[in-house]
C-alpha cells in the first residue's frame, strides 16, 4: 500500500537564474528514511489526472536520519509543476508526496571507481550519494563527478564540491560549460571529459548518468558502443 506524506516547505534558496533549492520537513515522522539516489513523487494541484499532477524529484540531501529533505529543482519554460513550485509556493506551503522510490542507488559494497556524469539538476542524486559516502566513511575506490551546464551561473553546488576536493583526496570534480569559456572549466560538453579520461577501457569503473534523455542516451551509446564498456558498468536515471 502506498504511503503518502505531507511535507512543509521550510526554506527556499535561489541557486541560479532558473534553479531553486527547496527544503521539506516531513510531518508525522521523526525521520524519513531513504537510500541516497532515490526520489520522491509529488502530487501537485496542477491538473485533474494523475499523469498531469505527479512529478518526481531526486533527493539532494544526505540520508542523515532526519525528517528534512532537500530538493534541487529547475524551472522549465511552460512547465506546470515547476511553475507551481516557483510561483505559487512559499515557506509554510504544504506538499503531498509519496516515496522514496528508485533503484538508482549505490551498491552495498563499492568495488569500482564511480564516475558520475550529469547535467543541471541531474547532480541532485549524486550529491546525496557523495554525502552518504563522506558522512558514513564508506570505503570506496574514488569518485569523479562530471557536471555540465551552459554557462557558469548554472553551476550547482560549486563551492561545496570544490571544498570537497580539498577535504576528500579520492574525489575529482570536472565542470563542462557548453556556451561559455571560463578558466578551470572545460569548454564543451560532459561527453568530451569522460571520453578523454576513460578512453582506455577499465574493468574497475562504474558510470552513473543522470540528466535529460538526450545527454543520457548519447552517453550510453558512447560508453557501450564506442568505448566498449559492459552494460553492468553503466547505470542511469532519465529526467525527461
Amino acid at each position: 500500500m502506498t504511503t503518502w506524506y505531507n511535507g512543509i516547505i521550510t526554506k527556499i534558496e535561489d541557486v541560479s537564474p532558473t534553479t531553486k533549492r527547496f527544503w521539506l520537513e516531513v510531518e508525522g515522522v521523526e525521520r524519513f528514511d531513504f537510500k541516497a539516489g532515490q526520489f520522491i513523487t509529488m502530487d501537485l494541484p496542477i491538473g485533474e489526472r494523475r499523469n498531469q499532477r505527479w512529478r518526481s524529484y531526486s533527493i539532494a540531501s544526505a540520508a542523515n536520519g532526519t525528517n528534512v529533505l532537500e530538493l534541487c529543482i529547475v524551472h522549465l519554460d511552460g512547465g506546470l509543476a515547476s511553475g507551481y513550485l516557483f510561483n505559487e509556493t512559499s515557506i509554510g506551503s504544504s506538499i503531498k508526496f509519496k516515496g522514496p522510490d528508485g533503484a538508482f542507488i549505490l551498491p552495498e559494497k563499492i568495488e569500482n571507481e564511480l564516475v558520475m556524469v550529469c547535467t543541471g539538476t541531474g547532480v541532485a542524486p549524486f550529491r546525496s550519494m557523495i554525502l552518504e559516502i563522506l558522512d558514513k566513511k564508506i570505503p570506496h575506490k574514488g569518485i569523479h563527478l562530471i557536471f555540465g551546464t551552459r554557462t557558469s551561473d548554472g553551476i550547482l553546488y560549486q563551492n561545496e564540491f570544490e571544498a570537497l576536493v580539498q577535504k576528500m583526496p579520492s574525489f575529482r570534480y570536472s565542470i563542462a560549460l557548453s556556451r561559455e569559456e571560463k578558466e578551470g572549466c572545460h569548454h564543451g560538453y560532459v561527453h568530451e571529459i569522460y571520453l578523454k579520461n576513460y578512453e582506455e577501457k577499465r574493468p574497475d569503473v562504474t558510470f552513473y548518468l543522470c540528466g535529460w534523455t538526450q545527454m543520457v542516451d548519447e552517453a550510453v551509446a558512447n560508453l557501450l558502443v564506442k568505448m566498449g564498456y559492459g552494460r553492468e558498468q553503466v547505470k542511469y536515471e532519465l529526467y525527461g
